[in-house]
């Protein structure tokens, strides 16, 4: 597969994600918190992903945003502004999917969607295929 394919993989795949969270969100109670977060992470990190593979820089199989930002960083220091946003998300790679006995409040679902929004859109505006 060629680069552009790739990437486009990426990004499909990260919208999908981000979808089916946006779309949890609609349920009614019991709605699964855990899960939509779990999802704007994965989006985030699939978006930062794909981003690398735009720039072809590699990158090892991991699920830590924080480092895929700082990848992404090298290539442009705007990533800087994604930081916090990556920090925020990374816990959601593994914790929603294992028993806590903390919920999630609706505002900290909320912003787990606004921040892989956030990231989508800065990413796809320096991916411009």
């Amino acid at each position: 597969m060629d680069k552009h394919g790739e990437i486009k993989e990426w990004f499909d795949i990260a919208d999908g994600d981000l979808r089916a969270a946006e779309y949890l969100m609609t349920m009614h109670h019991p709605r699964p918190d855990n899960i939509i977060c779990n999802l704007c992470q994965q989006a985030a990190e699939k978006y930062l992903k794909g981003f690398l593979v735009f720039n072809e820089i590699e990158f090892k199989k991991i699920h830590d945003l924080i480092v895929l930002v700082r990848l992404c960083d090298s290539v442009s220091s705007d990533f800087s502004m994604m930081l916090d946003k990556c920090t925020y998300l990374t816990p959601f790679a593994v914790a929603p999917r294992y028993p806590d006995e903390r919920e999630l409040t609706d505002a900290e679902v909320r912003l787990a969607i606004q921040y892989a929004n956030d990231i989508q859109a800065f990413i796809k505006n320096l991916v411009k295929q």
